[in-house]
């Protein structure tokens, strides 16, 4: 493995797994409402976002991007759903569903799949159809058992899945997507925190440790992000997509052996056969990679 690919490689580790240990973070916070959280990090991702494409001299970018009307008009849509994804997987993990989130990350890459056939034209292969063929039976399997959907996870997954179509579709950089996005959200989230009853909302009002957790709310999003950004730019996104297991394992262990969410056996059904649909893709893809011819270097 060259140089750029081991570090490109690292990156991605990095990247995941502060999404799989996340939890902890809003975990420390969990006497603050979901909505407040959710308006630090709009906060305080804007201010540090926009820090960063100062510091990386992309103004221009960012200036292209806001001139165009279709972008801003995709980028309306990507910040309600990355908004709703959010509040969702904090509420998840303050309200002891982790293990529902974790389902939800576990199923993105099935949604993908999906969704690459429906906008993109692409054709399901045999491997593909049985994966999503187990993804759909893991579904049926939980209404049938437990008598409801498991909104957590179809939530997580549809929206995250739908923001990543979304930003393919406008072709911004992370950096740059992030700032517009936190953009328009920031007017809300400044109203919320002004005019909110809740004592963690002013600064005056609440410990220390509270305001300088809910302050580490940019920092929280914005790393892991970079790492993200730092590694898609340094390997390819077959070889990084066997890394994004990596962030739904961290947060199943964390809610299990951590926190004790209870792993009934039907749970353990539901992961078993999205595991098992996980495990052919990558099983696949590593046989699709063996067998790529190999181009010489120029």
């Amino acid at each position: 493995m060259n140089p750029t690919a081991k570090s490109g490689a690292l990156f991605a580790i990095t990247a995941y797994s502060l999404w799989g240990v996340a939890p902890v973070y809003f975990k420390l916070l969990q006497h603050v409402p979901a909505t407040e959280i959710l308006a630090h990090r709009v906060v305080w991702s804007f201010v540090l976002t926009l820090g960063l494409i100062g510091l990386l001299r992309r103004r221009d970018e960012l200036m292209t991007a806001l001139r165009s009307g279709r972008v801003r008009l995709a980028l309306l849509l990507s910040t309600s759903l990355i908004a709703l994804n959010w509040g969702v997987f904090i509420w998840a993990v303050n309200n002891d569903y982790m293990l529902s989130a974790s389902l939800g990350y576990y199923i993105n890459p099935l949604i993908n799949i999906l969704l690459g056939m429906m906008f993109f034209r692409e054709r399901l292969d045999r491997v593909s159809t049985i994966a999503a063929a187990l993804c759909v039976a893991a579904v049926l399997f939980e209404l049938v058992q437990f008598g409801r959907l498991p909104w957590i996870a179809l939530v997580l997954a549809t929206t995250f899945g739908l923001y990543g179509l979304v930003r393919k579709k406008i072709g911004v950089s992370s950096f740059t997507g992030m700032a517009l996005e936190t953009g328009i959200l920031l007017p809300l989230a400044a109203g919320y925190l002004l005019f909110s009853s809740s004592p963690a909302a002013g600064p005056a009002d609440d410990s220390g440790w509270t305001q300088l957790m809910l302050f580490a709310a940019g920092p929280v999003t914005m790393v892991p992000l970079m790492c993200f950004a730092a590694a898609a730019n340094r390997i390819s996104l077959t070889a990084l997509g066997f890394f994004q297991y990596i962030g739904p394992s961290g947060i199943f262990l964390l809610a299990v052996f951590a926190y004790g969410e209870p792993l009934s056996p039907e749970k353990l059904v539901t992961f078993g056969l999205i595991w098992s649909a996980l495990a052919l893709l990558t099983l696949d893809s590593l046989i699709k990679l063996r067998r790529a011819p190999v181009v010489p270097a120029p």
